[in-house]
């Protein structure tokens, strides 16, 4: 199966195949690199700093023979894990005449194709804005081939407006404090920051969504939060 599906009715854009078969042979053939180099590398850290780690030194004890099958399994079950979890975070973006649908890590958000007035790629994410110019989703994209996901957007007509925000300009980095930004929305941001530190993804969304009520759009950049005011009359058309 390629990275996208298409029927009469739905175009449906994944993560390509070959990126899983990438993660999943590199891995093992990392662990199989790293049977052969176990013993060598305990030993050059003896020589150059007189110790090793205690796994390192105990792994680097093994036979060649019985320390390359078992680094190479070991890589292979890495892999696999690794698969397993780039499938659960790689959203999957279904396209049809009447609705978007996208599917990440077991949820789920559906929009409308009549609150949809452009549709683009920022950096590592997919866009939509509705008439308003207000987010009306925004996932991170990474692993679906942009290409591709122009192509699914023309078939239904949607406005495709490229590789750049229609607001770039107005974006601006996030400082805590700032007068522009009431104090309700400093405390989300700062709320939002926290959770994405501490890996808790559901505080994170919720915060986005009372930013978005309070018509602030959020952006990741380098690790830093950027926003924009959105314009008066924002809603988030989705189903």
């Amino acid at each position: 199966m390629g990275s996208a599906t298409t029927d009469e009715q739905a175009v449906t854009v994944r993560m390509p195949p070959v990126w899983l078969w990438v993660i999943g042979i590199g891995a093992t053939l990392l662990g199989l690199g790293a049977g052969f180099a176990v013993g060598p590398l305990a030993d050059w850290l003896i020589d150059r700093v007189g110790s090793a780690p205690g796994p390192l030194r105990l792994a680097a004890r093994l036979p060649t023979l019985w320390a390359v099958p078992i680094a190479t399994v070991l890589g292979a079950v890495a892999g696999a894990w690794l698969i397993t979890e780039a499938v659960r975070e790689s959203p999957v973006v279904t396209v049809a005449a009447d609705h978007v649908a996208i599917h990440r890590d077991g949820s789920g958000l559906h929009v409308r194709r009549d609150r949809i007035d452009a549709v683009f790629t920022d950096g590592r994410d997919l866009v939509a804005l509705d008439r308003a110019e207000s987010e009306l989703a925004r996932v991170r994209a990474t692993d679906l081939p942009t290409e591709r996901l122009r192509a699914a957007f023309a078939r239904f007509d949607y406005p495709w407006r490229g590789t750049t925000d229609p607001r770039e300009t107005e974006f601006a980095a996030w400082v805590d404090g700032t007068p522009d930004l009431d104090p309700a929305a400093h405390t989300l941001l700062r709320t939002r920051k926290r959770a994405l530190a501490d890996k808790r993804t559901g505080a994170a969304e919720e915060a986005l969504d009372g930013l978005r009520e309070l018509g602030v759009t959020v952006r990741d950049r380098q690790g830093a939060q950027q926003y924009r005011r959105q314009p008066p009359g924002h809603g988030d058309g989705a189903d």
